[in-house]
């Protein structure tokens, strides 16, 4: 699929081909010969332009907007804990002059509330490449921005979607040791079955999820908090069903990515989403034969 957004304006041709080949060719290697840190890529931050700032600063406006009203309090606690701002796409690492002030990369916070970081890759990778960097606690970040005609609707990840949607989440502990847990159970994952499985969880959790919060309805899945009419859609519509989580259904619930969904699961409590990961991974994972678990 052709890409809608030009990455190598902030990465250049030829580190941008390197990663991806790399990230590619993990599919067919073993989860030890993974070695994630080939995946990445360096953020020129002095190459986004204007327009990429603006655009930025739409999207965050016409989010925050709703955003109280509709977002997880743990989503909302990690946005501010990360030190996301509205006038600049944000820097991943490092100390840097911009415009006259001196900005951190959100790592910079990041690390010491959960020792989470974001990584820059190069575009979407592979599913095995993916699930080890998760496994480090390394979340594979794209670092374009979506062009301006496609500020509401992108099929691939851009910025926006990855550090707004994802990345708060990753300050609060117990989301943090559920992706982990859920990059490690996948990345190791042997039978086909299973993944399809794991991805079908992450669709319906980390993607489209909702929870309950004090008797109230939130969005905390990425495709909802970056997206303005999936998340009003899903609060409030009375089209799709919203059931309780329970994962052995979620898992067993096909998805389409071209629409709105029909089903979202909701969540009692991020520790409910951790502890049934807990329990599934121990169960994929101890059922790997011997030779395969060495």
């Amino acid at each position: 699929m052709a890409s809608e957004i030009e990455y190598t304006k902030i990465i250049s041709d030829e580190e941008c081909a390197k990663a991806q080949a790399a990230a590619d060719a993990a599919s067919h290697l073993s989860a030890d010969q993974i070695d994630p840190p080939t995946f990445y890529v360096h953020q020129n931050y002095d190459r986004y332009t204007d327009e990429n700032h603006a655009v930025w600063r739409e999207l965050y406006d016409r989010r925050w907007s709703v955003l109280a009203s509709q977002a997880s309090q743990t989503f909302l606690a990690g946005l501010e804990a990360i030190n996301l701002v509205r006038d600049r796409v944000p820097m991943l690492d490092g100390q840097q002059t911009w415009k006259g002030q001196q900005i951190n990369g959100i790592n910079t916070y990041l690390w010491p509330l959960t020792r989470w970081q974001s990584r820059a890759v190069p575009g979407y990778l592979p599913a095995k490449a993916f699930f080890a960097c998760l496994a480090r606690r390394e979340f594979p970040t794209t670092i374009a921005i979506r062009p301006r005609d496609k500020m509401d609707y992108l099929p691939e990840p851009d910025i926006f979607h990855d550090i707004f949607g994802h990345v708060p989440l990753h300050a609060d502990a117990v989301f943090a040791d559920f992706l982990q847990t859920y990059g490690k159970a996948a990345l190791h994952c042997d039978d086909p079955a299973d993944i399809e499985r794991l991805g079908r969880l992450f669709w319906f959790t980390v993607e489209f999820g909702l929870i309950r919060e004090k008797g109230k309805l939130r969005i905390y899945g990425s495709g909802l908090i970056s997206s303005h009419g999936e998340a009003d859609y899903a609060l409030n519509s009375p089209v799709p069903e919203r059931r309780p989580f329970d994962l052995d259904r979620v898992c067993d619930t096909t998805f389409e990515i071209d629409k709105f969904q029909p089903i979202y699961y909701v969540l009692e409590s991020f520790e409910q989403l951790r502890d049934a990961m807990n329990n599934y991974a121990n169960r994929v994972l101890n059922s790997r034969p011997a030779a395969a678990a060495h």
